[in-house]
């Protein structure tokens, strides 16, 4: 009888081991599925084409950053109000809208097609907070977060690769190859996306340790921020920073190559698969931490000494101790390190920490929009103030600032939250 029970257990943690494993895997895909419709553009430089005096690839990037931008503005509201019905119909829906945008990108000439890349952007926005829907207030959060967190830099580097190659051996044209990009990942995603929606919901024990999720509505939203405003600002203004960095890095690294004397199809994914490898091993780790008190703590620390790593390797760059191709890596290390766990644990924790019912994604909409709008601001003072300065020299100016600012405000977060006392109601 004894054995019995003991192999009745052991079924039930594999299959939940199973279940985590698969959804984990469905996260991932469907995620690095949909960068497949938003990233590949960037690969194109589309030299000799300007509106207004300003680059065409810089309009395009801006165009899809306005849409982007405005999405998580709207989604600050929808995403934590949405309920769970029918998220995986949704899902797809914005994916193929988006999708439908390249095709029209492709055959209305340049420069009126900028209008396609902000059509592109903003149904786009939506996904990651329907995708962490599924993932969020588990006890396994952290694995299944990282999973779907390290498709940023997985599938960023692997999508440009695709479209390189599409470009490169197939002589697609730069205007053609994003949707022709969408077309390789399109049934991918079907797969994906069927997975997914198979999620079983969160267990009483999950509850236990993290926290009931439910939509938040305007009120519960209000009094969260009324409560914990100093924090969430602290937090926000660091995920701004960390925005800013990575989507400047990640939009204008075919040129950051190409001035360093690199013009490679696979640099892109040999310099992103090491980083994703490092990072989803380093949260999913977190998992085994079950005070929630203590994983909010090595949260700020994990961030705070990305900043450090992305400090210190760009002086090490800047004096000529390491090669383009180790800062690329190292920095991006360091930047991941701060950027991954907003996206997947570190408010899903601050919410179990402080007791708190509601949704992951209302503090993650709120600050992607302020994040988003930051890189937007950004690229629009280069370009408008005819900054002149190489894409390498400006992102080495602003990994140096963003990570002293990121350093201290890690440190205030802390000490902030660290005293603040957890809400009694369930």
């Amino acid at each position: 009888m004894k054995d019995q029970i003991t192999h009745n257990f052991d079924t039930k943690r594999n299959n939940s081991a199973a279940n985590t494993l698969i959804t984990g895997i469905a996260a991932f895909c469907t995620y690095s599925c949909m960068y497949a419709f938003r990233k590949p553009f960037t690969v194109g430089t589309f030299e000799g084409l300007s509106f207004f005096q300003i680059d065409y690839k810089v309009w395009l990037i801006i165009a899809q950053l306005l849409g982007y931008t405005l999405s998580k503005f709207y989604g600050i509201k929808f995403i934590s109000e949405s309920v769970a019905k029918n998220k995986a119909k949704l899902i797809l829906l914005l994916i193929i809208t988006a999708w439908v945008s390249l095709f029209f990108f492709a055959i209305i000439p340049a420069p009126y097609n900028i209008i396609c890349l902000f059509l592109n952007g903003f149904p786009l926005g939506m996904v990651w907070g329907l995708v962490f829907s599924y993932l969020e207030g588990r006890r396994t959060t952290e694995f299944l977060g990282a999973a779907l967190c390290v498709s940023f830099i997985f599938s960023s580097g692997y999508v440009k690769s695709v479209g390189a190659y599409l470009i490169i051996n197939y002589s697609v044209t730069e205007f053609w190859m994003p949707f022709f990009t969408g077309l390789v990942f399109i049934i991918p995603l079907f797969i994906s996306i069927f997975f997914l929606q198979s999620t079983p919901n969160p267990t009483l024990e999950d509850v236990r340790y993290r926290t009931q999720r439910k939509p938040m509505l305007a009120k519960a939203r209000r009094n969260l921020l009324l409560n914990y405003y100093p924090g969430i600002s602290l937090l926000i203004i660091t995920y701004v920073i960390l925005t800013v960095i990575r989507d400047f890095r990640d939009n204008f690294a075919a040129e950051i190559w190409k001035e360093n004397n690199i013009i490679s199809s696979e640099i892109f994914t040999k310099t992103e698969i090491p980083i994703s490898i490092f990072i989803l091993i380093l949260i999913s780790l977190l998992m085994f931490v079950k005070n929630n008190k203590r994983a909010l703590f090595i949260n700020h620390l994990i961030v705070g000494a990305g900043f450090v790593i992305t400090l210190f390797s760009t002086y090490l760059f800047q004096i000529n101790s390491i090669s383009v191709t180790y800062w690329m890596v190292f920095s991006g290390v360091g930047l991941y390190m701060g950027y991954v766990p907003f996206n997947c644990i570190f408010f899903d924790r601050l919410i179990s920490y402080l007791n708190i019912v509601g949704t992951v994604g209302f503090l993650m909409y709120l600050a992607d929009s302020f994040g988003y709008l930051g890189s937007f601001s950004v690229l629009l003072i280069k370009e408008i103030f005819s900054l002149d300065i190489s894409w390498t020299n400006f992102l080495i100016q602003i990994f140096s600032i963003a990570s002293v600012v990121g350093i201290f405000c890690m440190i205030l977060s802390w000490f902030y939250f660290n005293n603040q006392k957890r809400n009694s109601y369930e």
